[in-house]
């Protein structure tokens, strides 16, 4: 089995992990191994790019498309002496 060594883990996250495995009846080497193997088993999913994401959010408001105006109508210029 390989082996790896992690440097200037933060005090706070060292004892947060200890005492998770605490509270689990491990040894923290137990508790992170089993960590990362869940961690790395979880399936990818592939991050959405920003205009998929807008899509969504806005999904269900503004114009559908039977209420869009025609292609071959011309716009009316503004007329702005009213």
């Amino acid at each position: 089995m390989a082996q790896i060594l992690v440097r200037n883990i933060d005090d706070q996250v060292k004892e947060a992990l200890r005492a998770r495995a605490e509270a689990n009846g491990r040894s923290l080497e137990e508790e992170v191994r089993l960590i990362l193997s869940r961690v790395s088993m979880e399936p990818k999913t592939p991050e959405k790019g920003l205009g998929t994401q807008i899509a969504e959010l806005f999904a269900g408001y503004g114009l559908r498309e039977d209420e869009l105006p025609s292609r071959d109508e011309l716009a009316e210029p503004w007329n702005f002496d009213e």
